[in-house]
């Protein structure tokens, strides 16, 4: 009994397709070269060509009489600009705060990190992932202004620094020379309080990430050879976490390094680095200026990454 075989003409873009797929399969080198193509060409088009637009920006200037940018001619006055004591000020007040923002949020996220990763279990632990990420599912200004009515000097702090009798501390605090003022809403530790709460799930996700990776056979094994609790977290826990730590540090130090609105609406009248480069460009039109002036945090941000390689914060990866 013969037996007849029904053979379907494939169609010509179904063979096109089978001979790509075949052809990606057999050569992974090019099938990874595909995928990696459009977020390289995205990065270099977009992210490096903005890069190269603003730093040309930086050597051009303002026509004294129509306050137009010149392109005619290239200076390097910007740059010289930025060495004047009033910008240098800038500078250094905005790299303190970045860094005293970072430790804060290091000292603070560890420990919670560290619960997270190694005893919180079951639904204890999406609670507490929940509890770091519900910030973040809001609206930033809805939570910045939020803490302006907190901070207020008829704010629920305020109240309840009253309620305890403690009045006289926070009148202490905001006399203090340098982070005080009229209320915490217009001083420099209300900027920084912000600031922490802000970016803190920054910081709590890298470090738990990074302690959740630590073999567990390696604590053990410290335990069994006789070592401390602090000798074990010194010498495993914290070196296999500085990873973590450096991820969420890169966070929340450019983070602050870049902002510009908690600034504006909590704080003093003294200026950051983000606020300069708003009101140069928004403001004044000078964006030759507020370009050379941007660049500044993306020089920091080098110096620092390069300063945690060369410390090994980015050998445990």
């Amino acid at each position: 009994m013969n037996t007849a075989v029904l053979t379907v003409p494939r169609s010509g873009n179904g063979g096109v397709m089978r001979r790509v797929s075949d052809l990606l399969y057999t050569r992974r080198g090019l099938l990874i070269a595909a995928l990696l193509a459009p977020p390289l060409l995205w990065f270099g088009v977009i992210y490096l060509g903005s890069l190269f637009a603003l730093l040309a920006n930086s050597f051009f200037g303002l026509d004294e009489f129509s306050g137009m940018v010149d392109r005619s001619t290239l200076t390097l006055q910007n740059f010289r600009d930025l060495l004047q004591p009033t910008n240098v000020d800038v500078v250094l007040r905005t790299v303190t705060m970045a860094v005293a923002v970072t430790l804060a949020c290091i000292a603070i996220a560890f420990p919670v990190a560290y619960y997270m990763a190694r005893y919180a279990r079951g639904s204890q632990k999406a609670l507490l992932y929940i509890a770091v990420m519900l910030p973040l599912w809001s609206s930033y200004l809805v939570r910045l202004y939020a803490w302006k009515l907190l901070l207020a000097k008829e704010g629920a702090i305020s109240w309840v620094f009253a309620e305890m009798h403690l009045s006289w501390l926070l009148d202490l605090l905001l006399s203090t020379p340098g982070i005080g003022g009229n209320s915490l809403s217009f001083s420099r530790i209300g900027t920084f309080v912000v600031f922490v709460y802000m970016w803190l799930p920054f910081m709590i996700l890298p470090i738990q990430a990074a302690i959740e990776r630590i073999p567990g056979s390696l604590l053990e094994a410290s335990g069994d050879l006789g070592a401390a609790p602090s000798t074990t977290f010194w010498k495993i826990v914290f070196p296999l976490a500085m990873p973590g730590i450096a991820a969420g540090s890169i966070f929340t130090f450019s983070l602050t390094l870049g902002d510009f609105i908690i600034p504006q609406v909590i704080g003093d009248s003294t200026l950051f680095i983000g606020q300069v480069v708003y009101r140069q460009q928004g403001v004044a039109g000078n964006i030759p200026f507020a370009a050379a002036f941007s660049l500044v945090p993306i020089m920091v941000i080098g110096v620092y990454l390069w300063l945690a390689k060369k410390m090994g914060a980015f050998d445990a990866l």
